[in-house]
């Protein structure tokens, strides 16, 4: 979730700056800039594409550490993120298969080192491997693979917006109030609805004449997306944290920004993978 999902400002006398405009105008400010350094990376695709999500994978292995082991340990941080290093040359000299078992690797190695809350931290290389894997895969299809990523943006980023003017709109029963209180259910079928719309209206930019099928896909990754923020927002509470870092003004940490994301890019890669293989989950993704 590059795109902001602020919270409501207080009300308050115009005169008065208060924490949460200034916190509002930080996320403005930080997605006018993440948002077109995405867009750009993933035009260019190959190493600058890689190098982005890889950038992201370890900010967010960083952060999931910290997260779960406050302590620090260097030992663990090192070995996830040779891992990830490693995933990342593997997909780009296109051994994609060999990059999903490392993996593996990466988890048996970050419970040997992790020491407390291994389990935990373990699941750490999972969750940040996706992150990196998921989205490289989809766009290393040169035909297909630039409109499936701009797809995916525009679901997640449709459903973080829509859901947030769509839950201040009409409010409501909550979606899910003992992990998330702020979360209704008029704001996840908003999000789910914008999501929908932007994802076929981006894939009618590159003639893809399947809004059937298209929708189909992004209500299951809008879905996906809303999973992920939810399984931070609870992750956050097991581990009684308000943002996984401050690396990102006004957001928070890169996780609390790309946990939609995460989840969403994981099913697209899935969906792409179980019908194209990994040599072209794009196509795959959009063509029907």
């Amino acid at each position: 979730m590059i795109m902001p999902s602020p919270d409501p400002a207080v009300p308050l006398p115009e005169t008065t700056s208060t924490p949460s405009a200034r916190n509002l105008w930080l996320r403005i400010v930080s997605s006018v800039i993440l948002a077109p350094l995405a867009i750009g990376a993933a035009y260019l695709g190959d190493w600058p594409f890689t190098i982005f999500w890889l950038a992201a994978a370890v900010a967010v292995w960083w952060e999931w550490v910290g997260l779960i082991d406050p302590t620090g340990r260097h030992v663990v941080l090192a070995t996830g993120a040779c891992a990830l290093i490693l995933q990342a040359i593997l997909i780009e000299t296109e051994y994609a298969s060999i990059a999903i078992m490392v993996i593996a690797l990466g988890v048996l190695a970050a419970v040997v080192t992790a020491g407390r809350h291994s389990p935990f931290v373990a699941s750490g290389i999972v969750y940040a491997s996706a992150l990196l894997v998921a989205p490289v895969m989809i766009r290393a299809d040169t035909t297909y693979g630039f409109a499936a990523i701009l797809m995916l943006f525009a679901v997640v980023w449709g459903t973080d917006i829509g859901g947030y003017f769509s839950g201040r709109t009409f409010g409501g029963p909550k979606l899910a109030a003992a992990i998330s209180p702020k979360k209704t259910w008029s704001g996840a079928i908003g999000g789910t609805t914008v999501g929908v719309a932007a994802a076929i209206g981006v894939t009618s930019l590159f003639a893809i004449k399947n809004p059937l099928m298209i929708g189909a896909i992004a209500l299951a990754l809008s879905i996906a997306s809303q999973a992920g923020d939810l399984f931070e927002s609870w992750l956050k509470r097991r581990f009684d944290a308000k943002d996984a870092s401050g690396l990102i003004p006004g957001h928070g940490g890169v996780m609390d920004r790309l946990d939609g994301f995460i989840f969403a890019a994981t099913v697209a890669a899935l969906i792409g993978v179980a019908r194209g293989g990994v040599e072209a989950p794009g196509a795959a993704l959009l063509v029907w």
